[in-house]
């Protein structure tokens, strides 16, 4: 089934690895059927080593890192102090060494944020991106021969990562119920066995087809739902990205304010748009009800049984069953809502 690669547009989040193979309503359906691989080649990995490697990161996320075992994978994030998120961490420790994969082109900054806060700690920090690359394969197992990031229960629809609690309650009043799941892992292998690992499935699939299906699950990606002022309840990283009982780190009084006292501003939606349209919107294109503007497309997609569909960042208060509109270059598309976070 797999053709000759496409590359993406000018201005994808994944710039540099095949968008799709000439079909990628095909590519999506071997992808959600376990048959195909992604190159995400793309991302960057960082390592960091030395023995308070674990205790150092523990105080910098917003995740629990500090006993992590060698295999185990989490889903972390760095805020600012404001309690905004910074950088996505995907990180697997294998006993000696933490690996983190990173969003395209964040590797440098995050190599340099770390660096900085290494005090007279025993870590050594390194961006290693030039010599791996990572893959995403359609299992949800650790491969024993690979360093393997599994995708939190939580987006796998396989359970809830234990994220605590606080005054505020537990991680599932964010988001009640996902509108679909997301199976998956990202595997580090050697930028020279690339293809080879990609060879070991039957098709490939191209970034197109899992945006799609990430998407269609409702699952943030940094720098698509997330802008300069993304506060992770907003997008439902409470619980899968942040625990609620942790010490403290950087933007955490942010994050307990927020949890114990309030609700987050925005919230994250699915939209099912209007399938007579023949383009999509594009990333930030304005979501208006009533005439007014309520909230920007993040991920926009064809899904191969869904549709057009996007997720969307709106303003808490939006109701659900509002009649929505995206604004294009194009025109104006009618949309319906499904609700991830809870309003």
């Amino acid at each position: 089934m797999t053709g000759s690669p496409v590359p993406p547009p000018d201005g994808s989040p994944d710039p540099g690895v095949p968008w799709h193979y000439g079909d990628p309503l095909r590519e999506q359906r071997a992808l959600a059927q376990g048959e195909a691989a992604v190159d995400l080649s793309d991302r960057g990995v960082v390592t960091v080593t030395g023995p308070d490697r674990l205790s150092w990161l523990h105080s910098l996320t917003t995740q629990h890192l500090d006993a992590l075992a060698p295999g185990s994978s989490s889903l972390a994030l760095i805020l600012t102090p404001n309690g905004h998120v910074e950088h996505e961490l995907h990180l697997v420790d294998d006993g000696t060494t933490t690996w983190v994969i990173t969003q395209p082109g964040t590797a440098g900054a995050l190599v340099e944020y770390l660096r900085s806060m290494q005090f007279m700690l025993r870590v050594e920090v390194a961006d290693r991106s030039e010599e791996f690359a990572v893959v995403w394969e359609p299992v949800r197992e650790v491969d024993p021969d690979a360093i393997t990031w599994l995708v939190p229960d939580d987006y796998a629809g396989t359970g809830y990562v234990d994220a605590g609690s606080d005054r505020g309650g537990d991680a599932a009043r964010y988001v009640p119920e996902r509108p679909g799941a997301l199976i998956g892992r990202e595997v580090i292998v050697p930028r020279a066995g690339l293809e080879e690992r990609l060879a070991l499935w039957p098709h490939r699939a191209g970034t197109w087809a899992l945006e799609a299906l990430r998407a269609a699950a409702a699952v943030p990606r940094l720098g698509l739902e997330t802008d300069h002022r993304t506060l992770p309840h907003e997008v439902g990283w409470i619980g899968p990205a942040v625990h609620l009982s942790k010490g403290c780190y950087r933007g955490q009084e942010a994050i307990a304010r927020v949890h114990n006292l309030g609700h987050p501003p925005r919230r994250l939606v699915l939209l099912h748009l209007d399938g007579s349209e023949e383009d999509l919107p594009a990333h930030g294109d304005p979501v208006v009800v009533q005439g007014k503007t309520v909230g920007w497309v993040a991920t926009p997609a064809w899904h191969y049984e869904e549709g057009p569909i996007a997720t969307a960042v709106v303003k808490r208060s939006t109701s659900d069953d509002a009649v929505m509109t995206v604004t294009t270059s194009a025109g104006e598309v009618a949309a319906s809502c499904v609700p991830v976070v809870a309003g």
